[in-house]
């Protein structure tokens, strides 16, 4: 899609409450929800399903979801895991034995093995129940009603959705219901989505037990069996979403806060201990400063390719990894004016197509939210009559035996999706327990919700948005706004992608290190991610936030 506009976005101020998603429609839903005496978890659900609706290929009921939330009378971060789990009778040997290995992947990114539960609808209710005020009922209305109006569709979705539609939605036609007689609707067309109006229907009326156990339940097995796929209504009945420990680290005084493995949150957390020991202030493009952010990440994605896997069954030394002392380890492997090209996982001493939207309410509480399908509209897969897509984050899944992340059945793959969180630490004013413990609880003061999602360009974008709000002291808007750069896949002869807005002086010099630059004009953009971001003033409880003028998004406030 060739863009024909250059727009400037400024930040969004507000009091009473925030919502910043990548569609205008979601973001108003959620504010709706807000104005209604809805919390910040209520809110986020609602931009959920509104986002299903209008950017199918990114998102939906079926993929899943991670939340970090942050809750204001406690002052404590929380983690949950709405990510889905392999079928019962998957494994590597029938991948094999069906002629789908290559190397240590799963060969068809789109076939029905690829499909895992799909975490999202469990991973919604539980945000209700857990931080919300409303009902399923009140908080998928908006979607409901968009969905069978109809909506107009915005033009950087327009042009993601025709991909799909040529690729996986076209295959055997198991996606006719997302297209209009085989092709994505045109930027400005009104799309009305019936069957997903009917899903939601349903999970209003019975909750997320309604998805996992009725019909909803048996056109997703008759759907993923209809395409060589093994997933049966137990699996989908044996489906719960579990609460994580958040994990973090500070980055010059800031906390920063990740989900846990299966998440990748890990790689920006690794990458900022070890940046936070070298000295960023020599231009914030510059190419000394792009090439340590580049190393970096290199150096966290290679620890992050052996230890992310389901905690359930291969825990990852997370304490360890986290350690100051071992950032400063792996910090000596970088040289500062050439590229490393012998980038291993470290050892430890013990001791991606998706939408990302946060919302922050009147009270302070704070929903980092993310949920995604991969790879655009996930396998294409689309049970009859729903509306929606199924996942492939099984392709996610190792096929070598001895790695931490090999596909086995009922366990969650590595995951690309992730939320993030900024608090500054607080001194307890007075002991503080959990369940009779009677150690104090660490209190965190709100700084903001922010991510930036895309598959594995998700901690980098996290990495870069970090030193632009904290080394640079950026705007939400401008912190997104600013030019980034992106590795393929973060391996050490991956590309380097280099946006429009950073100088060619800039991508010869790193070139010179030894980086295999791949320069790339705005109109093929979304390769950097699209992030979204809100700050609060701790001073005035004022609201700042930003969204990424790569999508067609926006934030609004009250």
């Amino acid at each position: 899609m060739s863009l024909l506009f250059n727009s400037r976005r400024s930040p969004v101020y507000a009091t009473h409450g925030m919502v910043s998603t990548s569609q205008p429609l979601a973001s108003q839903a959620g504010l709706s929800i807000l104005q209604k005496g809805g919390t910040a978890a209520d809110a986020a659900v609602a931009a959920a399903a509104v986002l299903n609706l209008t950017e199918p290929g990114s998102t939906g009921i079926g993929g899943d979801m991670f939340l970090l939330y942050y809750d204001a009378r406690t002052m404590q971060v929380s983690a949950l895991n709405g990510s889905g789990r392999a079928p019962a009778d998957i494994t590597i040997e029938r991948v094999e034995r069906d002629g789908l290995r290559t190397g240590d992947a799963i060969s068809d990114p789109f076939h029905a093995h690829c499909v895992t539960v799909p975490g999202a609808c469990s991973g919604w209710s539980e945000t209700l129940k857990r931080h919300g005020r409303m009902s399923f009922a009140d908080v998928l209305a908006p979607a409901i009603q968009l969905a069978e109006e109809g909506f107009p569709v915005a033009p950087l979705t327009s042009a993601a959705w025709q991909l799909g539609a040529e690729r996986q939605l076209g295959l055997k036609q198991r996606g006719d219901e997302l297209t209009i007689g085989g092709r994505a609707p045109y930027a400005g067309d009104r799309f009305k989505n019936p069957g997903l109006a009917r899903t939601f229907r349903v999970v209003a009326e019975g909750g997320a037990e309604a998805f996992y156990t009725g019909e909803i339940a048996k056109k997703i097995v008759a759907a993923v069996q209809k395409f060589g796929g093994v997933m049966t209504l137990a699996d989908l009945a044996a489906h719960r979403v579990t609460d994580e420990p958040a994990i973090s680290t500070t980055y010059r005084g800031v906390r920063v806060w990740e989900c846990p493995p299966n998440g990748q949150g890990l790689t920006a957390l690794i990458a900022l201990n070890i940046l936070e020991g070298f000295d960023l202030d020599g231009g914030a493009l510059s190419a000394e400063r792009l090439h340590l952010v580049i190393e970096a990440l290199r150096l966290a994605f290679a620890d992050a390719r052996w230890f992310i896997a389901d905690p359930a069954t291969n825990p990852a030394p997370l304490e360890a990894l986290l350690s100051k002392t071992y950032a400063t380890a792996r910090r000596k492997l970088i040289h500062r004016t050439k590229a490393n090209a012998d980038q291993k996982a470290g050892r430890p001493i013990a001791g991606t197509d998706t939408v990302y939207f946060c919302v922050v309410d009147g009270e302070g509480n704070a929903a980092s939210f993310i949920n995604s399908n991969y790879m655009g509209f996930g396998t294409g897969i689309v049970p009859g009559g729903t509306g929606f897509a199924l996942q492939n984050r099984g392709h996610n899944f190792s096929l070598n035996r001895e790695h931490p992340n090999a596909l086995a059945p009922g366990k969650r793959p590595y995951h690309t999706i992730i939320p993030a969180m900024l608090t500054r630490d607080m001194t307890p004013p007075g002991p503080r327990s959990r369940k009779g413990a009677n150690a104090p609880l660490p209190m965190h003061e709100l700084v903001g919700p922010f991510g930036v999602m895309g598959g594995f360009m998700q901690p980098q974008g996290h990495v870069q948005v970090v030193i632009n709000l904290i080394d640079d002291a950026l705007d939400p808007q401008s912190a997104l706004d600013r030019p980034r750069v992106s590795l393929d896949d973060g391996t050490p002869d991956s590309r380097v992608a280099i946006e429009d807005g950073i100088g060619f002086d800039v991508a010869a010099k790193l070139a010179g290190m030894g980086h295999n630059v791949m320069p790339v004009s705005v109109a093929s953009r979304s390769v950097f991610g699209r992030g979204q971001i809100i700050m609060r003033n701790k001073d005035n409880a004022v609201l700042c936030a930003g969204s990424d003028p790569r999508a067609d998004g926006c934030a609004v406030g009250w």
